[in-house]
């Protein structure tokens, strides 16, 4: 009778799980695209100098303005609007803020429009908080305006020259004369430098606004690289820049400082140390001591030089090495006495360490078998240090204080998943933005020194209750050990799954050196795809083999050299191994991946003939001897140097072998992985008479967007995906027959 009842209430469970299931959405692409799972956020928060305020840029919609608008950080409560477009005659919004130290005034940012990644040119304007008066910068459209010290200048680069702007007199002073297109650059980073080493502006003030340093770039041995736009007219344009592909020739880079009150320009002399490249320049606490970065072609010696602006004297405070290479570190940061913090894996995991303004060790900060992933700052009024890291697991982050001496850490963020923090001026505060897989972003306060929760300010409470009406499924963590290494795992699997049907793997990765797919926070635009694809039947897994990011220095960097060799073996490792599951159809394995992840997924396809049945690559990288310099040689050093690293993993050497379903994927104006690698991956392809599909989008660049692009993109990805790999699930008599 027992049994008899268990059979029965399991029978109700199963149909009540059924009926609820039948009552759920589902995910659309026009939906995911279409803008419906938007989260709120705290765009461009600014902690004010009371360390009792901050500010946000806030949108009005319905009206078209946008305001910046100040809050009280302990009761939430509005303290004013600093301003309106609305009450603004000559702007009707703007897109960004910044505040002069003292916030006397507000730079605004109007009618940006994108030049690369980073980079744009904007209309700006100058606000004055006091006497509510607004001052067009510059008629033209200008690059990476920043104010002086004391908010009485803003330098600026414009047609690749260096400016400052006096505010009080009106007056403009050209610093460079010999800028020139495609040939030097004063005060901007080049191509590369902006892409690769990730910052655009090249010059700084000094602490009391009286000096600019800046670094000059000599593109004129950089070999030009030109695309094809076509734009709507009846013959298309050419976008010529200068892109250094690995091996050739890069920009010759200078350091140069200017004063003010003189207006003479003088020279750095860094020839005594590894200067290639200089990717961080950066004034100290001492009006004439500014810091430079500079690093070799290798990149695996990097020099932190101080120069002695009064006298150009230069000299070598701290040098870091490796075997691989030396990540250039955004953490220094000098405090009162000039001493400063610093961030190295020279022990095998990114710490904190102090120094001195000579460059003698302090102390080693943090320690231990993890990575600190984020310095926020040192309080000198506490002599703590604030950083984030992944103490509680490599797929999670957490928020930490430590005092200066390594001693007496408080863990200040709670919930496992990913916390972040920004902290108020004077360190009282901090706002807690945490998210994991089951809750988009929930913003709190919360006391500095105690991590005690203040207020919530913000949730997205309703994003989660409109996504629970949908048909979506848990994204479930693991480890999968793969050629002796406990790998990080996702496996996302259909909301009625039945262990006894064996349902088509759709692999996704990305494994490029030191990144991170499989981590524990609210999902971007591909999680409601690969949601998508779950519910119609498709078994969605990510593993992050060798060579990512968050498990210590060795396992980041063992790729050295090899770009392709160990991250294509564990993708197709783990591709078995997960065949093996009784509910998975090991003839029906795809994989997927966007620019590095694309190299990725052709070479698995075609490296793994015999376990992936098909592939889609989108804005790949088929050879290393078509990309940049700076990232590629980091990695591989020359083609010079390793030609066969090069060719060896390329996905061009191996179209030989392909059996499976190919998709190819390419923006004509992508100015970072060039279509090149697509027509060169193409003409590979014919060449061995393998049947492929492929599309271009015309005029899109990296990220294939922009209209209906990436509806397109993803409703094409999608049919392919399912034609591929076939009928969704099917049962193990199903299959038997």
């Amino acid at each position: 009778m027992k049994r008899l009842l268990s059979i029965a209430v399991l029978a109700f469970l199963i149909t009540a799980s059924t009926s609820i299931q039948a009552q759920l959405k589902s995910i659309t692409l026009e939906e995911i695209w279409g803008g419906a799972f938007r989260s709120e956020r705290l765009d461009v928060l600014r902690s004010l100098k009371n360390g009792k305020e901050y500010s946000v840029l806030n949108f009005n919609r319905s009206k078209g303005t946008s305001s910046i608008d100040v809050y009280d950080y302990k009761s939430g409560e509005k303290v004013q609007s600093l301003l309106s477009s609305a009450d603004l005659p000559d702007i009707n919004y703007f897109l960004s803020y910044e505040f002069s130290e003292d916030e006397s005034k507000i730079l605004l940012a109007t009618e940006l429009k994108q030049v690369f990644r980073r980079s744009a040119l904007g209309t700006y304007y100058v606000y004055d908080v006091a006497s509510k008066k607004l001052t067009l910068l510059s008629k033209e459209k200008v690059q990476e305006p920043t104010f002086n010290a004391d908010g009485s200048k803003i330098a600026y680069g414009y047609n690749n020259n260096l400016y400052y702007k006096d505010l009080k007199s009106g007056e403009v002073v050209q610093v460079t004369q010999d800028g020139v297109k495609n040939k030097i650059i004063n005060g901007i980073t080049d191509w590369v430098y902006e892409e690769e080493f990730a910052f655009v502006r090249a010059f700084d003030w000094n602490k009391d606004g009286t000096k600019l340093a800046y670094i000059r770039f000599d593109e004129t041995e950089v070999p030009e690289f030109s695309m094809d736009i076509y734009g709507k007219d009846l013959y298309p344009t050419q976008q010529v820049f200068k892109y250094p592909k690995a091996g050739e020739k890069n920009a010759k880079v200078s350091l140069h400082l200017y004063d003010l009150k003189s207006g003479r320009k003088s020279d750095v002399d860094i020839s005594a140390y590894n200067n290639y490249y200089i990717p961080r320049i950066k004034w100290t606490n001492e009006n004439n001591v500014l810091s430079a970065q500079l690093t070799n072609r290798h990149q695996n010696v990097l020099d932190l030089i101080f120069v002695n602006a009064m006298t150009g004297e230069t000299s070598l405070i701290h040098q870091e090495t490796d075997e691989a290479y030396v990540d250039v570190t955004d953490d220094l940061t000098f405090l009162n006495d000039n001493s400063f913090i610093w961030t190295s894996e020279k022990d095998g995991w990114n710490h904190i360490y102090h120094y001195d303004k000579k460059g003698k060790l302090i102390n080693q900060i943090t320690k231990g078998e993890w990575e600190v992933t984020n310095y926020y700052g040192f309080d000198p009024n506490t002599g703590r240090v604030y950083y984030q890291s992944t103490e509680n697991g490599s797929i999670n982050r957490d928020v930490y204080s430590i005092s200066n001496t390594g001693r007496n850490k408080v863990k200040l963020s709670k919930g496992d998943g990913n916390n972040s923090a920004s902290f108020s001026s004077d360190y009282t505060y901090f706002i807690n933005t945490f998210s994991n897989t089951e809750t988009p972003y929930v913003f709190t306060l919360k006391e500095s020194l105690t991590g005690n929760e203040v207020r919530e300010i913000k949730n997205n409470s309703s994003l989660k209750e409109k996504v629970a009406g949908y048909n979506t499924s848990k994204k479930e963590f693991s480890t999968i050990s793969i050629n002796g290494e406990e790998l990080n795992m996702y496996m996302i699997k259909p909301a009625n799954f039945d262990p006894n049907k064996e349902y088509p793997l759709f692999m996704y990765q990305y494994s490029g050196p030191g990144s991170q797919q499989v981590a524990n926070r609210w999902g971007g635009a591909n999680d409601y795809w690969h949601q998508m694809l779950a519910q119609e039947g498709f078994i969605i897994a990510c593993v992050d083999g060798r060579g990512t990011g968050l498990k210590g220095r060795d396992f980041k960097k063992m790729t050295q050299k090899e770009l392709g060799k160990y991250e294509v073996e564990d993708q197709i490792a783990a591709a078995k191994k997960l065949g093996e599951l009784p509910y998975i159809d090991e003839d029906r394995i795809g994989i997927w991946g966007w620019s590095y992840g694309g190299f990725m997924s052709s070479n698995c396809l075609f490296q793994g003939a015999d376990t992936f049945s098909m592939a889609i690559a989108v804005a790949p990288v088929s050879s290393w001897r078509f990309y940049d310099t700076i990232y590629t040689e980091r990695y591989m050093q020359t083609p010079q140097e390793n030609p066969d690293g090069y060719d060896n993993n390329s996905p061009i050497t191996h179209v030989d072998k392909l059996k499976g379903d190919f998709l190819l994927v390419h923006g004509s104006a992508d100015d970072n992985v060039h279509v090149q690698n697509t027509t060169r991956l193409v003409e590979a392809l014919v060449q061995a008479n393998k049947d492929f599909d492929w599309m271009i989008y015309p005029d899109k660049n990296h990220g294939i967007y922009g209209g209906n692009t990436r509806l397109h993109l993803y409703s094409k990805m999608t049919k392919f995906v399912k034609e591929s790999l076939g009928k969704p699930e099917m049962t193990l008599s199903e299959i038997k027959n």
